[in-house]
């Protein structure tokens, strides 16, 4: 870190070493019996002797630099200055405000679109499950983009701003009469409810589509900047980015437990524009707060290249490489030089015996096997072994990805239909006091507030003394316990709808009006669902975030959340394509033609849908067992060190 450019030896303390720093303009010294720095060299000349150097000192630590990381100035960041739990308590904190901005909208934007903007019931929970499936999938986008040209820190900022602008729109359109549709009760069959069209409805998608875009950005780049405040080489702080993970799941149920509550009170008490105020009023404090940290962060310089580009290259160099033969011996294959790029060490990646067509990317064309030092090769033709050994530990992850798609599917239920029943029931609390149906999702939240800190502080060091593992459990374990929590939510969820439609018919109520004229049951019957599912997430959605960030090597961190989020994007996607095949096959089956259609809950058969969610739920969880047992984790892989380590100590 420092280069020695003297030695010096005095009484009474013994000057072993004294560093110059590039980055920190003072300079550091080391003692023989501390570590010193700011040391001033007073030097008297008397006359006949030799000069005598007189140290006058102030103890403290000797600074580190932090490798591969840099503060706001581009220097070089410093442990104990920069980063650390302090800063990644910021990160959280706007995670938590922004998380106050948005949560309301993901479980009551469906009521705002069906009574406000008077589209159709299904159509409204597809304009939803669009909107977030959106913000979803375009994090991959951005996670390039920030990796390529902008950089995390600078992504992130600028994403925060698109959701405050977003918001913004969306308070001046509910609060102008002008920007809507005329009033209407869509809920009267005789009534001919004027649709959101025009200018309005471009206003309305711009705003929702620009929050969409903001979300992306803090989904890609919060995480990933969060768990750059550690050092994962530092046992201290590796612990710290654990807890980290488990936080940011609490920052986002306090601040949904916010949102689920004040501001969705808010919406349907005081106005649209109101509650649309408060979340914009909590964007900008999370923006503030994260831009106030500055100073503060371990910032990823800009890598310049793409993790997923050079992927692609992979499969582009393997597809141009197809009819030509693997060698023998795996170290035929090409890699650069490991003694010219010592400082690149941990990068390099051993030879698997998987996915061996894949290996065909890294075939050398000349027959000496050798390929020209001084001239590159073309990336797009040939691939060094350490990058295809990450597009190999990439593959390995999708079949894994790939089965927790039908959770968000079932989630997006919950944010849609879920609320749509609560608003046909008797909301009351005390005579004087209801509860809004959006905001039910708080008593999972509530449960999860207080079972993380538990499971973080005392589950997880309780079972890591017998597994060894610092997570406690695999996260292979934690993700397969949320999904067949998710199955059983679904099929409880059916059976509440059948308790719900039993009652509406016992009463004939069955053409009654949501809110105007509520159920005699309690939308507490409801939390049952919500709650089991509260604890599927705490198990599968950490899990996954744990799970992909651990095993993407160094150089795809960056994009490895990304992978929750495009899980996520694709089943509330799938929401859409479901609801309306469901529709479609059920159309002259059913009285109201199709299982979902039409906006009188009470005349559908949700119940016989959140069913065959749980049977579509079961059947992916076993097919997650068989890919779970079959995965082979990389090599360095936390918990394959784990597991190595538990062997030689037993």
């Amino acid at each position: 870190m420092g280069m020695t450019i003297g030695r010096y030896i005095t009484s009474p303390i013994s000057l072993t070493s004294f560093y110059v720093n590039p980055y920190i303009y003072k300079p550091q010294f080391q003692f023989a019996s501390q570590p010193f720095s700011q040391v001033h060299i007073v030097t008297s000349s008397l006359k006949h002797q030799r000069s005598q150097h007189i140290l006058v000192a102030r103890s403290m630590d000797k600074l580190e630099l932090v490798e591969d990381k840099v503060d706001w100035k581009g220097r070089s960041a410093v442990k104990y200055k920069h980063g650390g739990m302090r800063t990644a308590v910021l990160i959280l904190a706007t995670f938590g405000f922004e998380n106050m901005a948005t949560f309301a909208l993901a479980v009551n934007l469906v009521t705002y679109f069906n009574g406000v903007m008077h589209f159709e019931l299904a159509d409204a929970a597809n304009q939803l499950t669009n909107y977030m499936g959106t913000g979803y999938i375009l994090s991959i986008i951005v996670a390039i983009l920030a990796d390529t040209f902008f950089g995390r820190f600078k992504t992130l900022l600028t994403s925060g701003c698109f959701e405050f602008v977003g918001l913004a729109l969306l308070t001046v359109q509910a609060h102008y009469p002008k920007l809507r549709p005329p009033l209407c009760n869509v809920f009267d069959p005789t009534a001919m409810c004027e649709k959101v069209g025009g200018g309005n409805a471009a206003l309305l998608f711009i705003a929702l589509y620009m929050l969409a875009a903001g979300a992306a950005g803090i989904k890609a780049t919060l995480p990933s900047h969060g768990a750059d405040q550690f050092d994962e080489k530092d046992p201290r702080e590796a612990r710290q980015m654990s807890s980290f993970f488990n936080l940011l799941l609490l920052a986002v149920c306090l601040g949904g437990a916010v949102s689920l509550t004040l501001i969705v009170w808010i919406q349907d008490n005081r106005g649209w524009d109101w509650g649309f105020g408060f979340s914009t009023i909590a964007m900008f404090l999370g923006v503030a707060i994260f831009f106030a940290g500055l100073p503060l962060y371990r910032i990823q310089p800009i890598r310049g290249t793409s993790a997923i580009v050079e992927i692609i290259q992979v499969y582009v160099a393997a597809i141009r490489n197809r009819n030509l033969s693997l060698p023998e011996d795996p170290a035929d294959l090409y890699e650069i030089n490991k003694d010219k790029e010592a400082a690149l060490e941990e990068e390099f990646l051993p030879h698997r015996s998987i996915f061996r067509f894949l290996d065909k990317a890294a075939i050398q064309p000349s027959t000496t096997g050798q390929v020209d030092e001084q001239q590159p090769p073309n990336p797009w033709k040939l691939c060094r072994v350490t990058q295809v050994e990450n597009a190999k530990i990439i593959l390995g992850m999708v079949p894994i990805f790939g089965c927790t798609i039908i959770m968000t599917l079932c989630l997006a239920q919950l944010q849609t239909f879920s609320i749509q029943q609560g608003l046909t029931m008797d909301t009351s609390i005390t005579k004087s006091f209801k509860i809004p149906p959006a905001s039910l999702p708080i008593i999972p939240v509530l449960f999860l507030i207080i079972i993380i800190p538990v499971y973080d502080r005392i589950f997880v060091p309780i079972a890591s003394k017998f597994t060894g593992i610092p997570s406690g459990i695999t996260h292979l374990q934690r993700i397969g316990v949320g999904l067949i929590l998710s199955c059983v939510s679904m099929a409880v969820a059916g059976i509440m709808e059948v308790k719900r439609k039993d009652v509406a018919r016992d009463h004939n109520m069955l053409l009654a009006r949501p809110v105007l004229q509520p159920l005699p049951i309690s939308t507490f019957w409801l939390s049952f669902q919500y709650f089991i599912f509260g604890i599927a997430d705490l198990f599968t959605y950490v899990g996954l975030l744990e799970f992909f960030y651990s095993e993407a090597p160094m150089g795809l961190k960056s994009i490895s959340t990304c992978f929750l989020w495009s899980s996520m994007a694709l089943g509330y996607f799938f929401s859409t394509i479901l609801v309306k095949i469901v529709n479609g096959a059920t159309k002259d089956v059913t009285r109201s033609g199709g299982w979902l259609a039409g906006n009188n809950i009470n005349l559908n058969h949700l119940n016989l849908f959140y069913w065959l969610l749980s049977f579509m739920s079961l059947i992916n969880f076993i097919v997650y067992v068989f890919v779970a047992k079959r995965y082979k984790y990389r090599p360095g892989s936390p918990i394959l060190l784990s597991k190595q380590n538990k062997k030689i100590e037993e």
